[in-house]
């Protein structure tokens, strides 16, 4: 009798996803200018300053395992997802380089920041070396044309998104020009869900999947990506340093107009709010009053919405049964992850 193979677990197909998709990054980084590509490879943690050898921590290469998944979920075998997978790391590796320019954030994932360690010049030059990489990856595909137009697509929302981020900053808590729960969610879909909706898409065309089940990919990954950054927006308020590496409350020191903020300040509960947030040092108390005015919890029921919508989508679409379970266990884990 032949043993019934169990499920894998979610840090299991992440982990699978990227040995399949990894040799083929590197390869990919290694046809940049030596220079460029070892900014690149600093900026993954495959490197040092100088060139070399490090092991720093990297992303959970969430974006490479969806496009493995989705080729996959169209019943092709996972490595026609590979260049799909590539083409989004490397724009989101593009997109991290910038946002660091355009944001100021010094660090990233524990270290300094591309730009930090080489110099805004530089880090920009990588950044654009990545985006014309990642086109050229998918250029040379037998599906290259359909594929660059998802990515082209992908790009314009992710770029949208980007622009209303940083206007937001300038914009008053309360009045008539305040940042609404709704834009909000509109922005992280562009900033956050464009790119991993792209990502599952591009992966079931490149494994043959016809436009609607490509389509149902692309709108699942998007509430994936929602749910993520709402679940990340309470991490970064609550969330445990010794998990997340950032500190306790560190969002709202930056005065950062998340989810829970926005949806604590349409509560008569947080009328003091606003003056807790322009104050240095009262991180603390500004959390509690988010809190009680239903911040938290308005976020954490939000994800849920959107996880709710993912499953959906995702359960009416054709897809390979293993595929559809795994993606159905990575999108639990994404969207539960450390609360």
């Amino acid at each position: 009798m032949t043993a019934v193979q169990a499920p894998s677990s979610a840090p299991e197909v992440l982990a699978r996803c990227r040995d399949v998709v990894q040799p083929a990054l590197r390869a990919a980084v290694g046809r940049l200018h030596p220079w460029v590509a070892e900014m690149a490879a600093y900026s993954f943690g495959w490197c040092e300053v100088g060139g070399a050898p490090a092991a720093a921590p990297g992303g959970k290469g969430v974006r490479q395992a969806l496009a493995v998944l989705g080729a996959e979920a169209a019943g092709a075998d996972g490595r026609a997802g590979v260049p799909a997978a590539v083409a989004v790391e490397l724009v989101h590796a593009f997109s991290l380089l910038h946002d660091d320019i355009m944001d100021g954030d010094a660090t990233r994932r524990r270290r300094p920041a591309v730009w930090k360690a080489y110099g805004t010049g530089p880090a920009v030059l990588a950044g654009d070396a990545l985006f014309a990489l990642a086109v050229e990856t998918l250029a040379t595909e037998p599906q290259g044309a359909r594929a660059v137009r998802l990515l082209s697509a992908a790009l314009a929302d992710l770029v949208r998104g980007q622009a209303d981020d940083l206007l937001f900053a300038a914009r008053p808590c309360t009045g008539p020009e305040r940042v609404t729960p709704g834009e909000y969610g509109a922005m992280a879909e562009g900033k956050t869900g464009a790119l991993l909706g792209c990502a599952a898409a591009l992966g079931a065309v490149l494994g043959g999947a016809d436009e609607g089940t490509a389509g149902a990919l692309d709108r699942a990954g998007r509430h994936l990506g929602v749910a993520f950054q709402l679940v990340d927006d309470v991490l970064g308020i609550w969330g445990d340093p010794a998990v997340t590496g950032k500190p306790a409350g560190g969002d709202l020191r930056e005065r950062k107009k998340t989810y829970p903020v926005l949806a604590a300040l349409g509560s008569p509960v947080a009328r003091g709010l606003p003056g807790l947030l322009d104050a240095p040092g009262m991180a603390e108390e500004a959390a509690a009053l988010i809190e009680a005015a239903g911040g938290r919890t308005a976020t954490l029921a939000e994800a849920r919405r959107h996880t709710v919508a993912a499953r959906a989508l995702l359960s009416a679409a054709p897809l390979a049964a293993r595929a559809a379970g795994d993606l159905f266990r990575l999108l639990d884990f994404l969207a539960d992850r450390e609360l």
